[in-house]
Parts: C-alpha cells; structure tokens; sequence
C-alpha cells in the first residue's frame, strides 16, 4: 500500500465535464446516475411514496449533525475531536468508505475543530468520494498506521500522522491544546501526546451528540424502518418448513441492498432449540413444521440509519402450542410494560427501577439490556436490568428527539425454545411514538 507520500488539498468538486448534473432527488442530493454518493435506490423512493413518507432533506441533516458535534465541543472546551470509527465519521461528514472493512482496519480519520473545520484523511486515492460534500473542508490521506498496512514503521507514519493533527489543532484552535479522540492505535495515542496534546476521551463526546435526532434524521429512520419491514416481508414469505436458516436471512440481506441499504451487523436468526439460549447465529439447520424462528435485524438501512427490529414466528401452517404462546405472552408484556414508562423527562434509573420485573424462571437467560439507543447503528444509552445496573453510570433523562429499542428474550434454562420481541420508539416532546410496524404473528398471541 501507498504510505509514502501525504497531500493536503481543499475538497475536489466534480469536474463539470465528467459528470452531468440533472437536478435533485427529493431528498435533496444529486440526481445523477453516475454520482460517487451511495442512497436510496428508485425501488426505495417509490414504496417510500406508496406509504406517504416524508423524505428528509439530506444537506439539511449533514448540517444539523455537524452543528450537533461543534455546539458539544464548545460546550466541552475542547480544541477539536479526532474520529476513527466510521460510524462517527458517518455521522460528521456522512462520508461512506467501505464501511464494514474500515471498521477493523482503521485506515480513514477525520478532525473537526470547534469551530466546525473539517479535515477527513481518507484511503489513499479516495478523495473523490467526497468531493460532493461542501462541510468536508479538506481531504488527506496517512491516516492508517495500522500494522498491516504500516508494517514495522507503525511509529514512524503514527508520528507523521500526529504532527498533521497537531498542526490542525494549532491553527484551528488557537492555544487549546485539549483534543477528544474516540478510538485510536496505541502508537497513534503515544504520538499525539509526545507532541504535548491533551487527549481526552471522545466516545462520550459522540455518544451524546448523536443521542437526540433532528428533524431530517427522524424521517430518514422512518423510511429506513419501512425498507427493512418490507425486507422482513419478505423474508417471512422464504420462511418456510424444509428451508435452511441461511437462505431465510439472506432474504433480509438482498433486499436491504435493493433498496440502498448497506449492511446488516449481525446474523442472529434461530429456529426450533436454536432459539434457546438466545444469541446463536444462522446456520445450516433446516427450519421444522411448528418451529419458532426468531431474529434480530440490527440492520443499518438507507442513509445509513439503523432498524433494529425483533420478530419471533410459528413456521408452517398450523397453531401454536401452549407453551409458545406462554413464552410469546410474557415476552409482549415486557415489551410493551416497558415502553409505557418511556417519555421525556424520565430518568434512565428510573426505568431500571420501575421496569416489569421478569418472572424468576426467565432471569437466567434475560436479554443484555431492556433498552439502548439507536440511530446510525444500535447506539448509547443501554438501560440495563436491576441485576446488571451500574451506579453512576447512566445518570440521564430522555428526552424528545432521542430513539430507543425496547427488548425482551424470554427463554428458561434448559428450555426447548425462546421468544425475542423488540420494537424501535421515538421519545417525543409529549410522549412516545413506536416507529415500529412489523406485524406480530397472531397465532403465538
């Protein structure tokens, strides 16, 4: 890989000769069916206008979001925040780089001062990929240090690289010498603070900027959540006896990516006594007449915006037994128990105290959370249950603007099968809205 020489150039518009404009989409962005910029295909705007959505303005978001960070970094005093996790890139520029890939090799990174300066070091010959983005200010590369692309020089281009940070810092940030940084190479670490900078801990920077969603950030979930609940559509119909767990989840793949959809984060579906212990991911097995299937979507869909969505079915044509509709009963009236405590003003304990208590037999085996955040993935704060509460540690109230995902996975030890159930809620300035519309199966009611 090319690790030698670094450019710094204000970010390249399109060359007008190259690429034809044709006006905007109704979200705003470039209709050009040669851009660079990934989004919603023509079968995502057409069932979006089926359903009435309203399409967010997408220049709008980007501004919002990067107000959002700047705002939070002068509130801090800080002199800047340096990303590395493309999620939070995402979210300052909404730059899209090989997303999934970047995650384990850290190879982009983006500083943006409190003033709202934005560099973005991207992959090396990348920098066309933003040059729509009139926020992203200047475009890098050198960004990766990483030992597979750096090798035995980790430390040396680590240095190259901090000394371009520091040199940022000095010029968009005047004397502050305080910089948040949410992930980072241990070698990129120690070569920043070398050169005297500050570093503080930007993951509770960023958790917080993003927990409260503005206007064009709401619709734009709302059109990703109707994508991914026609994708689940769909993937009910492929669920059928004699069928591989396998081919049903690659059902919800396809057709997120149909729709401009980018990735799915995990692969949790599970069928028949794969649905206990919750957790297990698809597999070969072949899904049974009477089996429960259950899944968790954790899908990142449209514009980048996350639905997560959890479904547990009765496969074939026939009735539930008893114990399914038990285990389906008391997973609904966790769910909905809990999601009529939420609302603005409630404090984040207060959930954990007041929260409908699990019966005995199912606490072994409860979910991770009874909530946590969503946006451009799942997303701070995770409520947690009594037993795991940490003291200090979430010491917050909702508020409007803010998505939480409401869970329960009821499944006794040693049980046959489990029931996994989740919906995606929207605190709002008087109360709540479920933004989830995924039909329950009625036969497990």
């Amino acid at each position: 890989m090319d690790t030698s020489g670094q450019h710094s150039i204000p970010n390249p518009k399109i060359n007008p000769s190259r690429r034809r404009s044709t006006g905007l989409k109704a979200d705003g962005t470039p209709d050009d069916n040669d851009r660079v910029e990934i989004g919603p295909t023509a079968l995502a705007f057409e069932e979006w206008r089926a359903l009435g959505l309203e399409l967010p303005n997408i220049p709008r978001l980007r501004e919002f979001r990067l107000g959002r960070l700047t705002a939070e970094l002068q509130r801090r005093d800080l002199g800047g925040i340096l990303l590395f996790d493309p999620l939070n890139i995402r979210y300052a520029t909404d730059t899209s780089n090989m997303q999934v890939w970047v995650a384990h090799n850290p190879a982009r990174a983006c500083y943006v001062s409190a003033d709202g300066y934005v560099i973005l070091w991207d992959f090396h010959k990348c920098g066309h990929l933003s040059a729509h983005l009139p926020l992203v200010r200047e475009v890098r590369h050198g960004a990766g240090f990483y030992y597979f692309e750096a090798g035995d020089h980790s430390e040396r281009l680590a240095a190259r690289f901090a000394g371009e940070v520091d040199a940022a810092l000095r010029e968009h940030a005047g004397g502050n010498r305080r910089l948040a940084v949410d992930k980072i190479e241990i070698s990129g670490l120690r070569a920043l603070e070398a050169l005297g900078v500050d570093v503080v801990s930007g993951q509770s920077v960023t958790e917080h900027v993003r927990l409260v969603k503005g206007a064009e950030e709401i619709k734009a979930m709302r059109c990703a959540i109707a994508s991914c609940e026609i994708a689940v559509a769909e993937m009910r119909r492929a669920a059928q006896p004699g069928v591989s767990e396998a081919e049903v989840w690659s059902v919800l793949h396809g057709e997120n990516i149909r729709r401009g959809g980018e990735w799915i984060e995990t692969r949790i579906l599970a069928s028949g006594q794969r649905t206990n212990p919750w957790f297990q991911e698809c597999g070969p097995r072949i899904i049974q007449d009477g089996d429960l299937i259950g899944f968790d979507t954790d899908l990142v869909g449209p514009y980048g915006m996350c639905a997560d969505i959890s479904r547990t079915w009765l496969c074939g044509d026939g009735q539930a037994t008893a114990e399914q509709r038990r285990l389906y009963r008391h997973a609904n009236d966790h769910v909905m128990a809990n999601m009529a405590l939420l609302g603005p003003g409630v404090g984040f304990r207060e959930i954990t105290e007041k929260g409908h208590r699990l019966p005995e037999e199912f606490r072994p085996q409860r979910y991770g959370c009874m909530m946590h955040g969503a946006g451009l993935c799942d997303e701070y704060p995770a409520i947690y249950y009594p037993e795991d509460f940490m003291d200090g540690a979430f010491d917050y109230t909702f508020e409007p603007g803010m998505v939480i995902c409401v869970e329960a996975y009821i499944g006794n030890v040693g049980g046959g099968q489990g029931v996994k159930l989740e919906d995606q809620v929207l605190i709002t300035e008087d109360g709540i809205e479920n933004l989830t519309r995924c039909p329950h199966d009625e036969r497990l009611f």
